[in-house]
């Protein structure tokens, strides 16, 4: 159990009330993530804006869904594979590919198989991976890409990071027994 406060607008330093405000309209409901991450302003607004960027970024959703993926799983957090599983199939991501990338393996579409590939790349190797570039250019992806990888994988170390310090709880919406998601379920794979 964490020890860490779920705060709300009213309970948040000055410095986060106005972005949960924001995300809770947005979004309908504050996000567990959020409402953890409100407790240092400067990370949950620099969750935010990358989170925000990133949905205008130069990968489609389900391409950004599937970098996400690949580093959720890596991470194994558990909290971030399901909520992402949720937003996959929000983004019309297919169930054969959700399935692969919550088994820790790469989609079969040779496309978005080489992002996963690079993203994985990249957060394995703390972005020491130059040799990982051409590869990725050459199924199609441009130098944008490259840094909205790089904009993702930061992004995931936010909140997967956040996630396992802070033992954010899952929610309510992630009971759903589709969702569920261990990193046991992925190591068999890897």
């Amino acid at each position: 159990m964490s020890d860490f406060a779920l705060h709300t607008p009213e309970t948040a330093p000055e410095g986060s009330k106005a972005t949960l405000e924001a995300v809770m309209k947005a979004w309908g409901f504050t996000p567990r993530m959020h409402a953890t991450l409100a407790e240092s302003p400067s990370a949950l607004v620099g969750y935010e804006t990358l989170w925000a960027r990133i949905a205008s970024s130069t990968l489609s959703p389900v391409e950004q869904q599937v970098a996400f993926q690949a580093v959720n799983v890596l991470h194994r957090c558990g909290y971030c594979t399901m909520g992402h599983t949720f937003l996959s199939r929000q983004a019309g991501m297919d169930e054969a590919t959700i399935a692969r990338l919550r088994a820790g393996q790469p989609p079969e579409d040779r496309k978005l198989a080489a992002l996963w590939t690079f993203a994985r790349a990249v957060a394995e190797a703390r972005g020491e991976a130059p040799e990982a570039v051409p590869a990725f250019l050459q199924a199609g992806f441009t130098k944008a890409n490259v840094l909205d990888v790089v904009a993702i994988i930061a992004t995931k170390v936010i909140a997967n990071y956040t996630a396992a310090l802070a033992r954010v709880p899952d929610e309510e919406f992630m009971s759903d027994p589709a969702l569920a998601w261990t990193p046991s379920m992925a190591a068999a794979a890897e």
